[in-house]
């Protein structure tokens, strides 16, 4: 039953823009819009910011 506890928490608004955001910036790379560079500074900050607020409302709980 854990598993589908994990699985359902997933499905969340801020997991789903996160995972959009950094989808839009990966296919951006490729098409060649904009430097893979770019695309890992990004997707860096995004994960970062939401890895940290995951990690900050589970020590809140």
């Amino acid at each position: 039953m854990k598993i589908i506890e994990n699985l359902a928490a997933l499905i969340k608004v801020k997991t789903i823009v996160t995972l959009a955001v950094v989808a839009v910036f990966v296919y951006l790379a490729i098409v060649g819009k904009i430097s893979a560079d770019n695309v890992m500074s990004i997707a860096m900050m995004v994960v970062a910011f939401y890895f940290g607020t995951q990690t900050e409302k589970g020590q809140t709980k």
